[in-house]
């Protein structure tokens, strides 16, 4: 691995407002982002992601996309069959609670993409502008597969409820926003989304530092609240990404996908959803262990791969396109 990367990564501003946030939660700080606000901010960050890429969209056909939409698939179906045995083995969760953490995983978290994105540009490495729908296309199979796997071998009575679970995936604000903002990126003309540029390109990082400062002080309170076990927590948390991570860099590099392409669906693939997959769990298995799943998901796996996991998926990409 570039350890020039590593290092940039961990200076970049976006992490060290990521850092300043878990500090100044751990100092017990007063400093907390109202609702209202943390709301704004996501939205504006998934909107213009999503604007960005439907401009994209216009000039690419469907056979450029097909290989890289099968391999988001082939990943969203297999990690939670790979998170689902690890979290019972490892962790020794019971069969509901195994099942959420790998719907968790499964799924997508679109922050670390928003950061890996604005990562890549930042070095100068462009990337197919497609990419958020690959993201979109993400969080439906994983969730649906872990909702599948605790229904299996339950009564019909228990089984959890998949239509509605997945419904409120697709109704979620991360999805609404990101496909909303692609259509209206590939429908708008060229000229009147220029003039828009000011508002959706030239402030993006700086309001993805503020979102992520905020997310700072939510990771450290989930990093608190870890007690027995949290070692097998902290193995399955890094260790998981690790793998999916690198499975997801190869198969974008095997359908076609450019290094950056290739490191954004290896964060994809990598990442960990603590937005619509609690919403979904919530609804399919209101008994699972809720606490233990964002714990890991953003008290563990998100810094993680913020701090260490872009520049190794980011390193192994460059490495197969040399």
């Amino acid at each position: 691995m570039d350890f020039g990367l590593l290092g940039h990564n961990l200076l970049a501003p976006a992490f060290l407002a990521f850092a300043v946030g878990v500090l100044a939660r751990l100092a017990r700080s007063d400093l907390s982002f109202p609702e209202a606000l943390t709301q704004s901010l996501s939205i504006y960050l998934l909107f213009a992601i999503g604007l960005k890429g439907g401009a994209a969209l216009g000039s690419v056909t469907f056979a450029e996309v097909a290989w890289p939409a099968a391999a988001a698939l082939l990943l969203g179906v297999a990690i939670p069959l790979l998170a689902y045995p690890l979290a019972r083995k490892l962790i020794g969760l019971g069969r509901i609670d195994a099942a959420a953490l790998a719907a968790h995983y499964g799924s997508t978290s679109a922050v670390t993409f928003l950061a890996t994105a604005a990562y890549l540009t930042h070095l100068g490495e462009s990337y197919e502008g497609y990419m958020p729908g690959l993201l979109a296309l993400m969080e439906v199979p994983g969730i649906a597969v872990a909702l599948w796997l605790i229904g299996r071998g339950g009564e019909a009575a228990q089984r959890p409820a998949l239509l509605p679970a997945i419904a409120r995936v697709l109704s979620g604000k991360s999805i609404v926003l990101l496909l909303g903002g692609m259509a209206v990126g590939w429908v708008a003309d060229t000229k009147a989304l220029a003039k828009i540029d000011a508002f959706f390109v030239a402030p993006f990082v700086g309001v993805l530092c503020l979102f992520l400062l905020d997310l700072g002080t939510v990771a450290a309170e989930r990093l608190r609240s870890l007690d027995r076990g949290w070692r097998r927590l902290v193995l399955f948390a890094v260790g998981l990404p690790l793998v999916s991570g690198a499975l997801g860099v190869v198969l974008g590099h095997a359908a076609g996908l450019s290094p950056g392409g290739a490191t954004l669906l290896g964060v994809l693939a990598a990442s960990a959803s603590y937005i619509a997959a609690p919403a979904a769990v919530r609804v399919a298995m209101p008994t699972a262990d809720l606490g233990t799943c964002l714990a890991c998901a953003i008290g563990i796996t998100f810094p993680f791969n913020l701090a260490i996991g872009v520049p190794l998926y980011h390193a192994l990409a460059g490495r197969l396109a040399s």
